[in-house]
């Protein structure tokens, strides 16, 4: 069963889109990546693969409407992980509340900055949080947050995109929690290679239903 809502963090009305599937092992929340939002295509197409493993799914706007304007023009909010982190928190705190998922564990997926805020998020509430993934995130940007991550961490990379395999190989070096750096060849940071964005999803879903305690 799939919804549109908003969901009410802290001062802010954020859209989202909530999909229950019946049973569900548990819950994944998406954290989109620069100038992204809930609507981002790749997100969808990943969170597809996994409501067909049984996971509910909440992708929703990080930003207002007013905020995503602003960011458009300056890119600045993009890289406000502070922020991010927060409404990601918030929305891990929203879905507690649920009737229909409250009592689901939460796996977070992020990309680019994302991920970022995803990490944050998982430290700031580690008996909520099950595992986390990153798609050609930016683990680097929650340097602070990464040694207090407790959730399984899957980072997953694109062959061809150099400079964010270093960033991520650095980041998982700090993290104290079981994790693991995959790197998909041929891809891209956008992974938009045929057959890339397949392999991310398969590589996501399988990493969750490992660490669900469901």
């Amino acid at each position: 069963m799939s919804t549109t809502l908003r969901m009410e963090i802290g001062d802010v009305l954020l859209d989202a889109d909530l999909v229950v599937a019946p049973d569900g092992a548990g819950l994944v929340i998406f954290a989109h990546g620069s100038g992204s939002g809930r609507a981002s295509p790749r997100n969808r197409m990943v969170a597809e693969v996994l409501q067909r493993a049984g996971f509910a799914t909440l992708l929703f706007d990080l930003l207002t409407i007013a905020e995503q304007r602003e960011d458009a023009v300056t890119g600045a909010l993009r890289f406000d992980i502070p922020l991010l982190g927060e409404r990601l928190i918030g929305a891990i705190d929203w879905a507690g509340k649920q009737p229909q998922i409250g009592a689901l564990p939460i796996g977070l997926f992020g990309a680019s900055t994302g991920a970022a805020a995803a990490l944050v998020a998982a430290a700031a509430r580690p008996q909520a949080v099950f595992a986390v993934v990153s798609r050609g995130g930016r683990p680097d940007l929650a340097a602070g947050s990464l040694p207090r991550v407790a959730a399984p961490t899957l980072l997953v990379v694109g062959g061809d995109d150099d400079q964010v395999i270093v960033l991520n190989r650095r980041a998982a070096a700090r993290l104290r929690a079981p994790h693991a750096v995959e790197i998909v060849p041929g891809a891209t940071h956008l992974f938009a290679e045929p057959g890339t964005l397949e392999r991310v999803a398969e590589l996501a879903r399988d990493w969750f239903v490992a660490h669900c305690p469901a």
